[in-house]
Formats: C-alpha cells, structure tokens, sequence
C-alpha cells in the first residue's frame, strides 16, 4: 500500500474558515503548499513552503508531481473536480497517492442565492475554453451558469448573447461567491456594460430573446452552416448520424468533411464527443473550423489532406463516414486499419460509387439504403415535387 503524499483541498472564498477539520489538519502537516496567487492568500502564511502556481498551468502539474514522496497540499477553487484542477492532477497518480478534501462549488453557491434547481440548469466552465460553447444550450427559459475569467469575459458574453438575439436575457454577474467580498449584480445582456466586478467571477443565464436555437436532434437547417454547396443535406445527415449511432465519448472520422455538418452534429450529441474532420481543400477546411466555433463544436480536429494518406498515426475510431472521395483504395485501407466494432457509413451521387458500394456490401454485408426526396417547387402558377437526385447509403459495422 502507497500512503498518500498529495492532498487536493478546495478552498472557498472564506478561506480557512469554511475547510473542514480534515483539510485543515492536512494544511498544518504540509511541507509544501501550492496553488494560485488568490489561494494562498486565503490560506494565508503557513509553516509550510508556498509554492505558487505557474502559468502555463501543465508546468504546475510537473512541479507538483517532482515533490512526491514529500507532503504536499493542492489547492483548488470549490470542487476540485468540478470545471476544476483536480482530475488533470490525479491522471499520473494512482489512487493510493492522493486524497482529496472538496468545498462547496461555486455552482452551489450560485444555485443557493437565486433559488434554482441545480438538476435544471446547465454548468459550463467557460473560465479558459470559447464562451462560443454555451451556443447548444441557448434556448427561450434556458438556464445557464457559467464561470468566466474576468470583466471583459462578461462584457463579451453580453455582446455574445446579443449578437446572436438573446439580448434580452437576464444575467446574474456573481463575484467571490461565499466570502466577504460576494457581489451579485442583476443586469440584461443587451445593456450598457458597467464597472468590474472582481473575481473569481460567475454568470447566471436566464435566457429570453427571439435567437434561433439548435434543435436537440440530428439534422440542423443546411443554413446553420457555412458551406459552398457541398454538404450533406439536413435529411440525408438526420439518416446518416443515425447510422453512425453516436455513444457517449466516441471518436469519429468525418472523411471528406466539406462544411463539417456531419463531424459537427457528431459532437452537439453529448459534450463527451470526439471527432476528426479529414478534409484537403484549403477553403472548405478553413470554413469547417468557422462552423465547428460557431456552433459551439471547437473541440473539432481538423486533419488536412486526403485519405487514406493522411490517417496513419491518427486515433483509431469508433465511426466513420465517409461524405467525398470514396473509392476502392480508401475502403480496403479502411478495412484493414478500422477495430473491430467500428460502423463505417459511405454515401455516394454517382453510378460509379453505386457500384462500388454494391460491391462491397456483397462482400462483407451491411446494410444498403436508398434515399430518394423531392421537395415542393413553384411550377407555373401552381406547385409540382422536384426530386433531389438519389443517394446510396452504405452501413457496415466492421
């Protein structure tokens, strides 16, 4: 058995006040203390060795971890595994070397003073990632809270909410929550942004506006997305993701990704997605990033250049689809290199990628699907269906 040498203490705005006996006892037979600058003030002198955490924040990680053998305390805003430090400092440990003592999260305290129902509201750490994450979640009587970095992160979260016609919406700009210096201020994104409000700073959404919300489902409006043309249309992608049956945390390959729609609505089915959008067109590749920000998917990998060449070195995947350039060298590349268990979906436009598709289902079987829509058009004075042309879908789980 290993003694554990690391303790992660969340510590409030209260300092050591609101810790429990057991983070304070751990504090006090420290050797060495380490945490951000507003930390260790909290804790104030120690007879421990301060050591303050750096920027970037992965070169603290290795300090800390170059100290094992000694007693060492981490300290951490709240919930330490929570939008917080702790799960990136455990990654290397195993479970015997540490111990963790949390505090209220700010979320906590934030649902505490308006009176909601945490199971109802959406928590985003948004204090080092895009506010442009929030975008799924903004919907008419939404709740939201999110952390942020500082007044200007406010200010542009407001600019955000406008821009995009939640200007109305109500925000609650919370600082220092649960210590001497909480401050709660109750404004609409739409107005004048005021003075600075300090930090650690906080924001409560109660979301109101005539914006367009994304949908929960697969098969965004094609309008949502910035495209040339080139895109799979919404109810060929509605079909599509539904063959490649996204799981919680699995990675895709989008081939051939074009304005990303597919590897994007792959990522909006749960924050836990992965996925990389293979694609060799300079433009198209520039325009999926822009789509992948906007929507709030900026998790998305871009690999630039034309597969199967640019797929070795790459994480295995979970799905593939493959939306341009399917071709008889790429699918046998494919089927050598994919896991067992992973589902490939192909569609094809053209006879000859037909053909190919039939070929293979022969082979190794799946499932084929012929997809033919029309939608209704203008026909003189009246209206007539004009069709879209047909679309082969081949589905096959390695």
């Amino acid at each position: 058995m290993v003694s554990p040498w690391l303790t992660i203490v969340g510590i409030g705005e209260d300092g050591l006040d609101g810790l429990s006996a057991a983070s304070r006892d751990a504090i006090s037979r420290a050797a060495v203390v380490a945490g951000a600058p507003r930390h260790l003030a909290l804790v104030g002198k120690t007879s421990a060795r301060q050591l303050e955490w750096p920027v970037p924040f992965a070169d603290g990680v290795e300090q800390v971890l170059a100290l094992r053998g000694q007693l060492v305390v981490a300290l951490a805003s709240g919930n330490p595994f929570w939008f917080g430090a702790g799960a990136v400092l455990v990654q290397r440990l195993v479970p015997e070397e540490w111990v963790a003592y949390p505090s209220p999260s700010s979320f906590s305290f934030a649902v505490s003073r308006l009176g909601w129902r945490m199971e109802d509201v959406v928590c985003l750490g948004l204090h080092a990632s895009p506010l442009t994450r929030l975008r799924p979640h903004l919907c008419a009587n939404a709740r939201l809270i999110l952390t942020l970095c500082d007044s200007g992160a406010v200010r542009d979260l407001m600019g955000l909410l406008t821009e995009l016609g939640f200007g109305p919406s109500r925000l609650w700009i919370m600082a220092a929550l649960g210590g001497p210096r909480e401050k709660i201020r109750c404004i609409h994104a739409c107005d004048e942004p005021r003075s600075k409000i300090g930090t650690p700073v906080l924001a409560a959404i109660e979301v109101a506006g005539s914006g367009a919300a994304l949908a929960h489902c697969a098969g965004l409006a094609d309008d949502v997305f910035e495209h040339d043309g080139q895109i799979t249309k919404r109810p060929v992608r509605a079909l599509t993701i539904s063959a490649l049956a996204p799981k919680t945390g699995e990675l895709l390959w989008d081939i051939g990704a074009g304005s990303g729609s597919v590897a994007i609505e792959w990522l909006l089915a749960h924050r836990s997605m992965r996925a990389i959008a293979i694609e060799a067109d300079a433009g198209r590749a520039a325009r999926l990033v822009r789509n992948a920000a906007a929507l709030g998917a900026d998790r998305l990998i871009l690999q630039h250049g034309t597969a199967p060449d640019v797929l070795t070195g790459l994480p295995l995947p979970d799905a593939v689809f493959i939306g341009g350039g399917c071709d008889q060298s790429m699918l046998e590349a494919l089927w050598r290199i994919l896991p067992t268990g992973a589902r490939l979906v192909a569609n094809s436009v053209t006879l000859e990628t037909e053909i190919l598709l039939l070929h293979w289902h022969g082979k190794v079987g799946g499932s084929l699907l012929r997809i033919e829509l029309a939608d209704a058009q203008p026909l003189g004075s009246k209206r007539g269906w004009r069709s879209a042309m047909p679309i082969v879908q081949w589905s096959v789980v390695r």
